[in-house]
């Protein structure tokens, strides 16, 4: 007390906690929301290509989808998930038969033995459903960040960024976000991307890698936002027009 009064401890206020910086960028914030702004149009409800019944059977679709397809995946998991859409039914089916089922994706033996273990863990240490946390999820057998990423995504509606190599290559060729690792491309995308477009963000970026600015040979003239782009090697500056696109050939089964 100091003169009758109480003097007040300025240790007792709590410390504001910053906000993480955004990374540098070239591109503006303004060209950033334009460029997710289009995407919106042209996509308003972009969805995973990978067709899956429940939580179980994305987790397995994704983990399945490592260096494969998502239709060389669909086809091989359309008949396993009528038979296995829960791990205690994946585990009765045995590891020999899970491999002739998915004999047509790549590395099979090994994800086989994966989808397996996996099946297990999620019976002796969850009770058999699907965690909700990227923690969690990386301790299954044959999942990694950024299956746990798509997960959390598609089956727990959570904002999240799952680079693969679509989203790897459009945040370096693009100079969108770019990175050496998928975790440092991740990192600068989640603070770059406007907070409104940040849950259909990876959706956009991936079906706009796989259908338009492909590897090999990308189609500038197909681009909604070659004005903005900044890619040194690109081939056109006038936008393709902006519509929404037909619906999507392949998708989550209801």
């Amino acid at each position: 007390m100091e003169n009758g009064k109480i003097k007040k401890s300025r240790a007792a206020a709590p410390a504001r906690r910053k906000a993480p910086a955004r990374p540098k960028s070239i591109y503006s914030q303004d060209e950033l929301r334009e460029i997710f702004r289009r995407f919106s149009i042209q996509r308003p409800e972009p969805k995973g290509e990978l067709e899956h019944v429940n939580p179980f059977t994305l987790v397995v679709a994704v983990a399945l989808s490592a260096q494969a397809t998502d239709a060389g995946v669909n086809k091989a998991t359309r008949a396993l998930f009528q038979v296995a859409d829960t791990p205690e039914k994946m585990l009765a089916l045995g590891e020999e038969k899970v491999r002739d089922y998915i004999k047509t994706i790549g590395l099979y033996r090994n994800k086989a033995k994966n989808v397996i273990a996996l099946s297990q863990m999620l019976i002796d240490r969850f009770g058999g459903e699907v965690p909700r946390t990227r923690e969690e999820l990386v301790m299954l057998p044959g999942v990694g960040r950024k299956t746990a990423n798509v997960v959390l995504s598609m089956a727990f509606g959570q904002s999240t960024m799952a680079v693969d190599t679509h989203i790897f290559r459009i945040a370096n060729r693009l100079r969108l976000a770019p990175g050496k690792t998928p975790d440092e491309v991740e990192d600068k995308l989640i603070r770059l991307i406007p907070d409104e477009y940040l849950y259909h963000a990876h959706h956009w970026l991936i079906l706009h890698g796989r259908y338009c600015c492909k590897a090999r040979k990308p189609e500038c003239e197909r681009c909604v936002i070659a004005d903005l782009c900044k890619a040194p090697e690109k081939t056109c500056d006038v936008p393709a027009p902006l519509v929404e696109l037909p619906p999507q050939l392949f998708g989550p089964t209801p």
